[in-house]
């Protein structure tokens, strides 16, 4: 039976739970920030740099879906318990350019005991819709756990 996000209380995560999602040595090298993460919803920025552009001046896709997959990671694993990616599909839709800041959200489309889906999207400041992600996990029962 599914478990809707709709029950939510809009409370941010353990404190603890959000330092470990945050802590992401990938998201560091790219500069991609965790701004905030709550069940069902999470949020990070990263401010478009030479080190993200690709060949032709605009925003690389690698760096583009690096953010999203920072979002994904950090609303899936929201409940407390270790999700795992199973697919994530990306539709880049307008280019990010340099000094742009990305803001990606993502939101719990579906969740049951088993899976989970999330919509990911991710704007640049004027609001333009520079990619969007559906994406899926195999939610575990194994909870989240501070490092030994």
């Amino acid at each position: 039976m599914a478990d809707p996000a709709s029950h939510d209380d809009g409370a941010d995560v353990d404190p603890a739970l959000f330092t470990r999602l945050a802590d992401d040595p990938l998201a560091g090298l790219l500069g991609i920030e965790l701004e905030q993460v709550r069940p069902g919803y999470a949020r990070a920025a990263m401010t478009v740099g030479p080190q993200q552009l690709n060949a032709v001046g605009t925003a690389h896709g690698g760096a583009t879906m690096a953010l999203l997959d920072v979002v994904h990671a950090a609303v899936s694993n929201s409940h407390g318990t270790v999700a795992v990616a199973q697919d994530v599909h990306t539709e880049f839709l307008a280019p990010g350019r340099l000094g742009d800041r990305l803001v990606a959200e993502g939101t719990e489309v579906h969740r049951s005991s088993r899976t989970a889906v999330y919509r990911i999207d991710a704007r640049a400041q004027d609001g333009r819709l520079v990619a969007t992600a559906l994406a899926r996990v195999f939610r575990t029962e194994r909870p989240w756990e501070s490092p030994a």
